[in-house]
């Protein structure tokens, strides 16, 4: 008889899932475990009502097949190697994490079970390509997407999916109770959440199915546009591991097999997933991407930080439609379109001059879907100051991207109910309208609190002198 430890993290599936199904393969027993590390999380207030329901749901499917989900809090080794002495576990299986913190954490853990003659087997479970596996023509790491993401095709070799031909039978264990760790807010702020998503493995399946169906055709035109919701709103759930880039690229290639399929949307898509991909590989080779300028020469950038303007910013209030559509977006469901996250950002860190390091803190607290690699990595693109970085010069218009791409400002509408009864014309720039001082007179909606003209012509000046430094 053989007992085997299975330690789930960002692997929250039974479906292509190499450690668990490696488990289920060679042993007789088998505990499912997972462990609310709060030492090395980086999870949000919005992330952790994701991850208890994304957690029921994961329990729920294991007891289907007759195991039970341990849940334990607090210190990974100390819990599992105190299973290993009350359970007798042989091997102890889980997929790899990229994070920094993880990383060392997992190699610590690791080299103690091998001493004490544990067998520990870690897979990939969450990337195409392991970033290790990835170097230029100078034995050096990318550091441009296009050519990332051109050599990662090249090599691409998808897999086929692993199912289980049996389970293995459970072992009778001791387990905390998952709302005796309190994820839910208490303050309900996130009641609408349950109206947009559906955490865990089948909410992923359908959402993807949903995509392909609806959204794939089109998408490269479409996804730009907020209201048209064209997006996949796979990122939460592929955060979490509860679908694989392995199962989307594979209904991916079938959709392109279909006469009908738009080929070139199809590939734009994919392109989304190596963004992803070339995310966790930039942290993986530059540790210090969430808290450090990945080119130096910003460290002397002169932040201006106003705390009052963050806030603003934070709530929606910046007088800007677009942004504050965004950032009410943001609050109600816990996730903003991608465009207007660039529009956002770019007004925080370029208009307002606040540091991005606190936009991408407000971001991790807030998104269902803010993955550390992904979030640390698109604020610095937005800064000018990160790998193959949006440049300098790119300063976005809020007035001129809204006009763009939300035409006739329906989704300003239903993000800001104090502009319903505003024009198409007047929406996006209300300031700039005949009837302006009537329109502030009568609601609360704020004056714009920068003037977006000065504000670039002052950036650019401080973009200007860094490059003479």
């Amino acid at each position: 008889m053989t007992i085997a430890l299975v330690w789930f993290r960002y692997d929250l599936r039974l479906n292509d899932n190499p450690a668990f199904i490696n488990a289920c393969s060679h042993h007789q027993f088998v505990i499912p475990l997972y462990i609310y590390d709060e030492k090395n999380s980086a999870l949000g207030e919005a992330q952790n009502w994701w991850l208890h329901h994304s957690l029921n749901s994961l329990s729920d499917s294991l007891i289907q097949r007759g195991l039970n989900l341990i849940l334990r809090k607090g210190n990974p080794l100390e819990i599992i190697l105190d299973l290993i002495k009350t359970v007798s576990v042989s091997s102890v299986y889980w997929n790899r994490c990229y994070e920094p913190a993880a990383i060392s954490r997992d190699k610590k853990i690791k080299a103690i079970l091998l001493e004490q003659g544990i067998e520990v087997h870690s897979s990939n479970g969450s990337v195409l390509h392991e970033p290790w596996t990835i170097r230029n023509k100078s034995d050096n790491y990318f550091k441009v997407f296009t050519p990332y993401w051109k050599y990662c095709k090249q090599i691409l070799s998808i897999p086929t999916p692993k199912h289980l031909e049996y389970y293995p039978a459970g072992v009778e264990v001791q387990s905390e109770k998952l709302l005796e760790w309190k994820l839910l807010p208490t303050i309900n702020w996130a009641v609408r959440f349950n109206d947009y998503w559906t955490p865990g493995e089948n909410g992923a399946q359908n959402k993807l199915h949903e995509f392909i169906e609806h959204h794939l055709s089109g998408y490269q035109k479409n996804r730009d546009l907020p209201i048209k919701n064209a997006t996949s709103r796979l990122s939460p759930h592929l955060h979490f591991g509860e679908i694989t880039p392995w199962t989307i690229v594979r209904a991916i290639e079938l959709a392109k097999l279909e006469p009908d399929c738009d080929l070139a949307s199809a590939e734009h898509f994919l392109s989304e997933l190596g963004w992803r991909e070339f995310s966790i590989y930039l942290l993986y080779h530059f540790p210090k991407l969430p808290f450090e300028n990945f080119r130096s020469e910003f460290n002397a950038f002169p932040w201006h930080n106003d705390e009052q303007l963050l806030a603003c910013w934070q709530k929606g209030l910046t007088g800007y439609p677009i942004i504050d559509a965004g950032m009410r977006e943001l609050w109600a469901t816990g996730y903003m379109h991608n465009r207007v996250r660039m529009i956002a950002a770019s007004f925080l860190t370029k208009g307002l001059l606040i540091d991005w390091r606190l936009g991408a803190d407000w971001f991790l607290d807030t998104l269902v879907d803010a993955d550390l690699a992904n979030n640390s990595a698109s604020w610095q693109w937005v800064a000018g100051c990160g790998a193959d970085a949006a440049p300098y010069f790119r300063i976005f218009n809020p007035v001129l991207q809204s006009q763009k791409f939300d035409p006739d400002g329906s989704y300003i509408r239903h993000w800001v109910p104090e502009l319903s009864q505003v024009g198409s014309q007047s929406i996006h720039a209300p300031w700039e309208s005949i009837d302006s001082e009537r329109f502030y007179s009568n609601t609360n909606y704020p004056q714009p609190i920068i003037n977006h003209h000065e504000a670039r012509a002052r950036a650019l000046n401080y973009y200007n002198q860094l490059k003479r430094t």
